[in-house]
């Protein structure tokens, strides 16, 4: 199976010296094509430095991402804004629904960009609204939902634009335990019906059990020691191997 996504020697590092702060020091990782991958760390770890490097949000200091088969640093920024268009959905931790757009607008909102028809956008939304149970939230706004609705109808927007693979930053991280257990069941499902690809980057370790993989972010460097197998870990083996790694 190819990979959708390739990282080599990437380096982050933040500010200038004598105060720079080195965040990623030469992380090495691929995810193949429809997998689910979890990499775990606590809090400033460099978790979302990592999405945003891979998405192309922003640029590492060393090293280099292959997304989609094509090296981010060859292209100028319009290209990567294209590429991330095409190719990555996101799922946010602070769910970053437009306050004003109702949920459909929401979810719509990536096909809309695109330049797709009215008619286009309304057949493309109403099954995803449907398929994760907002199809009767679908004129609310965000501030109207439940944390539950909110992350579904944020899925279900990442989802609409096609885009093969999907980053997820602590997706679980505002929602209660039941809430949080529906939205890692979906992004499973996602995985499995669907062939996304879905990274995931957690310090839950409840998440991580639906990953095919769980690798761990160890001092800006992914662990070569320990790599989990799943889907279906327990969630004491994740936490025997947070423990080992002293994270």
């Amino acid at each position: 199976m190819s990979a959708i996504l390739r990282v080599e020697g990437l380096v982050k590092v933040h500010g200038q010296e004598p105060s720079a702060q080195t965040v990623l020091r030469g992380v090495d990782f691929e995810l193949e094509a429809g997998r689910f991958a979890c990499v775990m760390g606590p809090s400033g770890s460099g978790k979302s430095t990592l999405l945003h490097l891979i998405s192309g949000l922003d640029e590492p200091t060393a090293g280099r991402v292959e997304l989609a088969g094509r090296d981010l640093a060859r292209l100028g920024a319009a290209a990567r804004t294209v590429l991330r268009r095409e190719e990555v959905g996101y799922v946010f931790q602070f769910f970053h629904l437009l306050p004003n757009l109702t949920v459909e607008e929401n979810v719509g909102l990536p096909l809309a960009i695109q330049g797709r028809s009215a008619s286009e956008v309304d057949a493309a939304v109403a099954p995803l609204l449907a398929r994760f149970g907002i199809g009767a939230r679908s004129h609310a706004f965000p501030h109207q939902l439940s944390g539950g609705e909110m992350q579904r109808t944020s899925i279900a927007r990442a989802l609409a634009g096609g885009q093969p693979l999907l980053l997820c930053d602590e997706p679980t991280g505002n929602l209660s335990q039941k809430a949080g257990l529906e939205v890692m069941r979906t992004l499973r499902e996602v995985c499995d019906r669907d062939g996304r690809s879905v990274l995931l980057v957690t310090h839950n370790p409840r998440d991580a059990t639906f990953a095919d993989e769980v690798r761990f972010l160890v001092d800006g460097e992914i662990s070569t020691e320990r790599v989990l197998r799943g889907p279906g870990l327990a969630v004491e083996a994740v936490h025997e191997a947070l423990a080992a790694l002293a994270i």
